[in-house]
């Protein structure tokens, strides 16, 4: 019997955090030359944030989240469960304090977000990407409602660069989005098990984004009103 397919995982969208949403407003400005769109706020996560759409060179439907914990509120979701992307690590927060916004993540699109999750598990070593759980928010363009992978613990793994896993509902946020001048050129990703991360990649079907042996760090190459500009994890 054929081995089945694995899941086809494709770029969905870059995450940029910082202290606060008006920082990372600020940094979009300085960094890239240009003010991010509406976003919104999470509140299961106690998070909100805005985008701004890098769709080109192959990365289709993609688009760079800035985000932040929204100050004042609390998730809605267990106290015992961390917010997502790490927001929650005094470690992360010591560094966006000190360094201001930075790249920190991305999230690849699939078409079944259980499969996919389930394909990381079966691999050796056994991958443990969260429970999927349902999220949504109301935009001036209709109702956004997604899928997506977050631990307890709220860990992104192997330093960001292992994608968290969004399925979208009918609707995706780039549907709406005007142009904006950004353009994501290319993604890559470094890691002293490179070998490992290769096969977590392969596993989903995730095609377009680099893999290089050496200290854990997310690349990514933007084209932007101010030029060329690489924005770099560095293991944070």
């Amino acid at each position: 019997m054929p081995k089945p397919a694995p899941p086809r995982a494709e770029v969905d969208h870059l995450v940029v955090a910082g202290r606060t949403l008006d920082e990372c407003v600020q940094w979009c400005e300085a960094t890239l030359g240009l003010l991010p769109g509406p976003g919104g706020a999470h509140p299961l996560m106690g998070t909100h944030n805005r985008l701004v759409p890098c769709s080109a060179n192959g990365f289709e439907r993609s688009y760079l989240e800035l985000i932040a914990i929204e100050r004042g509120k609390q998730p809605t979701r267990s106290k015992k469960q961390r917010r997502w992307f790490d927001l929650d690590d005094e470690a992360l927060q010591a560094t966006l304090q000190r360094k201001g916004p930075r790249l920190i993540h991305f999230v690849a699109r699939v078409p079944d977000a259980h499969r996919a999750v389930h394909a990381l598990a079966a691999g050796s070593p056994a991958i443990d990407r969260g429970a999927v759980i349902e999220a949504s928010r109301d935009t001036p363009a209709g109702r956004l409602e997604w899928q997506i992978t977050v631990r307890d613990d709220g860990q992104r793994l192997m330093y960001g660069v292992l994608p968290t896993l969004i399925q979208w509902g009918p609707v995706h946020p780039t549907d709406s989005m005007p142009a904006a001048g950004l353009e994501l050129v290319s993604l890559t990703a470094s890691h002293p098990r490179a070998d490992l991360l290769r096969e977590a990649y392969a596993r989903i079907g995730l095609a377009g984004v680099d893999v290089l042996q050496g200290a854990p760090d997310l690349v990514a190459s933007l084209r932007t009103p101010r030029g060329l500009v690489t924005l770099e994890s560095e293991g944070y």
